[in-house]
């Protein structure tokens, strides 16, 4: 499978990063929107390009995988590309997800391509396993939390505010809540009580710094909901102690079963992640396999991850995978 990655930064590393891991997925381009010069990638003899001379090479590309913001790129350009090629991408703004797959649907079908939207961790794995376990378990409630981990949303906005010169917030599940959810009690959580954040702040020098924490503490949509801390440490400090991008989190069903639900069932998966944006790319690489094996097939398109057959993520034959994962 020939793929080519559009935008390098943290994501579009992450995906170069996958393909090296897939022995039948060959890296044919990077496109870029900066100056190909100023763009230094990993793998030997790839060439990087212009987004510009895109449409150039869509004889020569099986799928493109779109590594864009979800705020403002991906609802551009998703559907942009899905008019010349095989695209996926992991659109993340959860209530406009179904405005994003309409319209990339529109361009697919109308082009004879076949697109994915939405894949990564969450939206993505943790919403397959949302999907199984609500099947398996209809008697039952919901539970999703995320981290202890980096939200880079989040720390953008912290970045935002006047005097801040960086800074970095991680999100973080409170500990009696998961011990209720595992224990199957069912509780009633609000936002609070799901979860924290802490911030870690390297404010301009002379900054007000009260300033800034009443600012981060009260944002909408952001922080005013939460039970927040805020720490301001040096540059340096920043540098040395929270240069990684990790993340994770856990999605739970705890359900009733048997004929007056006297039983409990609690069905739970977690991801514990170093980096964030290499996990993310590598089910952006597994599902556009599968987006190349449906378009081959005749499939055009927009599809999720709830549409997928999870034999189509794999490089092994269906013999090989019902021998050994079966």
């Amino acid at each position: 499978m020939k793929l080519a990655i559009l935008g390098y930064g943290n994501l579009g590393k992450g995906v170069e990063c996958a393909v090296k891991q897939n022995k039948d997925v060959e890296l044919k381009y990077v496109f870029t929107r900066r100056d190909p010069a100023t763009v230094k990638i990993l793998t030997d003899g790839v060439a990087v390009k212009n987004v510009s001379e895109i449409q150039n090479y869509k004889d020569d590309i099986d799928v493109l995988i779109i590594c864009g913001g979800s705020a403002t790129d991906l609802p551009k350009m998703t559907p942009e590309y899905a008019q010349y090629f095989n695209v996926i991408d992991s659109f993340d703004t959860h209530a406009r997800i179904p405005e994003h797959f309409a319209n990339v649907d529109k361009a697919a079908k109308a082009s004879g391509h076949t697109a994915l939207i939405s894949a990564g961790w969450d939206p993505g794995m943790f919403s397959l396993n949302r999907l199984y376990a609500n099947c398996i378990l209809p008697d039952g409630n919901d539970y999703t939390f995320w981290g202890k981990g980096v939200s880079q949303g989040h720390s953008d906005a912290i970045r935002r505010i006047d005097g801040v010169k960086d800074g970095k917030q991680y999100t973080i599940p409170v500990p009696e809540a998961l011990k209720a959810v595992r224990a199957g009690e069912n509780p009633t959580l609000t936002t609070r009580q799901k979860h924290t954040r802490e911030c870690f702040v390297v404010a301009e020098e002379g900054a007000d710094l009260a300033r800034i924490e009443k600012e981060i503490k009260t944002m909408p949509n952001y922080f005013d909901e939460y039970d927040t801390t805020v720490h301001f440490i040096t540059e340096e400090e920043l540098k040395r102690d929270h240069a990684g991008i990790p993340h994770g989190g856990f999605v739970f069903r705890s359900g009733s079963i048997g004929w007056n639900k006297e039983n409990k069932a609690i069905i739970e998966y977690s991801l514990k992640l170093d980096s964030n944006p290499e996990f993310t790319a590598s089910v952006l690489v597994a599902y556009a396999r599968a987006i190349d094996r449906l378009n081959k097939e005749g499939v055009t398109g927009c599809k999720t991850v709830f549409d997928i057959a999870p034999a189509y993520l794999s490089p092994l034959s269906g013999d090989e995978i019902r021998a050994h994962l079966l």
